[in-house]
């Protein structure tokens, strides 16, 4: 029988009580739908969450974030000191073996860490690792890493976003074989791998003792990728898998409703926003370019109704281009905008356009969020053609500087520093579609230091341009809604990351 749930016409899962759920249950296979394919799953070659997600299942760091206290705790290193202000030094942990066979050492990490600090390398998100010149082995089992500059969140860093490769398979391999079969230290080895369609795990059985990740439960996990939200509500709710995340916060009750499934929100770090080409990137004689444009497009959103009536779940306004939580997101110094359609027309009459003007939103967020902000551009004279993408493509496009508003989100990667959203959105980079030197230069100021107050000022004073310049208009926070099935324990935590490896079946 079918059941409208959220919009969206599905098979209805009461068909499937006591079927599909626990015959995965007995295989002891956790199957994992994501709408957003990977091309590569190289960890440092795709700069999706969804990529940074599946890392955590088959990549060790040197250290770990606990995910609730988010004190760092000991992994692939055993012990670390900060020789100077730019020299980390790591103690590695004894008889670590790889997927591979072969055990870890200080050539492992050094070979990662010089290659992904190369800017040859190319990797998706340099400034996650631009901050490190290079390591050196001091013996077998001790590294030094030395920064071009002291970086405070340096070891958030080495938790989040640098896992450590096996130098002497991916030298074999070369880059591509190692994409289509890659070897890390994590808690689930990659069994197979279909590009943008699907990767299979299976539990490491050497995996090393005493980790905080611990000894998964689950024996397989199986990964596969769909194009859009209604195929992967269908998914659910079919039977056909037994967990997704993201779904519109309209499909919780119809979730809840299924007697095999649960649906559950948590706050995480990510921020929505919509940038705006003030640099011009998209083509000349782009409006978006006068600031009296891009003001008026801030007047014109009304942010608070979005947050609490389309993504609701306490999510919030985040009056800085950062999450509030993050070291240095100072809202103090953020210039407000105020909900105001009548001054947003003004503005753009001011700026020559009292018609309004035509141009494109290129997005991946959930339709319903973009035709509200669709909307609430119209109403004061804006006329965006919408662009709904996957997301890989968007981010390609948004590379190539082909967006003249782009609405995306932000997960800084979980660390909780703004050194992991202003460099990324302000320093020139592929997503940077503002290119101010003065931007470039106070972010990079701030995070140039390890002094706390200097961080701050610098900080606080590029926020303050940035909203006065009306660059980055964050949104709202995300409030996560995961749904899946009730014969799974499943934590969510506010990181962001999914931890399929804590996970067991009821």
């Amino acid at each position: 029988m079918l059941k409208r749930v959220g919009g969206f016409a599905v098979v209805f899962a009461l068909a499937f009580a006591g079927g599909p759920a626990i015959a995965q249950k007995s295989a002891d296979t956790l199957r994992i739908v994501f709408r957003d394919g990977v091309p590569n799953i190289d960890p440092y070659y795709n700069s999706q969450r969804t990529g940074l997600i599946l890392t955590h299942q088959a990549f060790d760091m040197l250290v770990h974030r606990d995910p609730e206290s988010f004190q760092i705790k000991p992994a692939l290193a055993t012990a670390w000191q900060l020789v100077d202000a730019t020299t980390l030094e790591f103690t590695l942990r004894s008889g670590v073996k790889f997927h591979d066979g072969t055990t870890l050492g200080a050539d492992d990490v050094v070979y990662t860490i010089n290659t992904i600090a190369n800017p040859d390398s190319k990797v998706a998100t340099p400034t996650n690792y631009s901050w490190m010149d290079h390591a050196e082995k001091l013996d077998g089992q001790r590294v030094r890493v030395i920064m071009k500059r002291p970086t405070p969140a340096a070891l958030e860093y080495f938790a989040l976003v640098i896992p450590i490769w096996p130098k002497a398979y991916r030298e074999r391999v070369g880059a591509e074989g190692y994409a289509r079969a890659p070897v890390g230290a994590g808690p689930y080895r990659i069994t197979k791998v279909e590009t943008s369609a699907k990767v299979e795990f299976e539990r490491f059985e050497d995996y090393w003792q005493g980790s905080p990740k611990g000894r998964p439960a689950i024996k397989r996990l199986v990964v596969r990728f769909v194009p859009d939200a209604a195929t992967e509500m269908t998914e659910l709710l079919s039977g056909s898998t037994d967990w997704i995340w993201n779904l519109s916060p309209d499909q919780m009750d119809g979730v809840n409703a299924m007697p095999t499934l649960q649906a559950v929100r948590k706050e995480s770090m990510r921020v929505g926003y919509l940038s705006i080409d003030a640099a011009g990137r998209s083509g000349a004689g782009n409006p978006l370019t006068n600031l009296k444009v891009r003001q008026a497009i801030w007047h014109a959103i009304d942010r608070e109704t979005i947050a609490k009536q389309l993504v609701t779940g306490g999510s919030r306004v985040p009056p800085a281009p950062c999450f509030p939580s993050q070291f240095g997101c100072d809202a103090e110094a953020a210039v407000r905008y105020a909900y105001d359609p009548g001054r947003a027309k003004q503005l753009l009459a001011e700026a020559g356009f009292p018609n309004g003007f035509d141009t494109e939103l290129v997005t991946y967020v959930l339709p319903q969020w973009t035709a509200s902000v669709h909307s609430y551009l119209q109403a004061v004279g804006i006329r965006a053609r919408v662009s709904q993408l996957q997301v890989a493509a968007a981010i390609q496009r948004a590379w190539r500087g082909e967006n003249p508003l782009y609405l995306g989100s932000w997960g800084s990667y979980s660390v909780n520093d703004v050194s992991a959203i202003l460099p990324w959105a302000f320093t020139f980079g592929n997503d940077d579609y503002f290119r101010d030197p003065e931007m470039k230069r106070l972010v990079e100021e701030g995070g140039a230091t390890n002094d706390a107050d200097t961080r701050r000022k610098a900080y606080a004073a590029a926020i303050h341009r940035a909203t006065e310049q009306a660059y980055w208009l964050p949104l709202h926070t995300y409030v996560t809604t995961y749904g899946f099935v009730k014969q799974l324990d499943f934590t969510p935590f506010a990181d962001e990351l999914p931890r399929y490896y804590l996970a067991k079946w009821k």
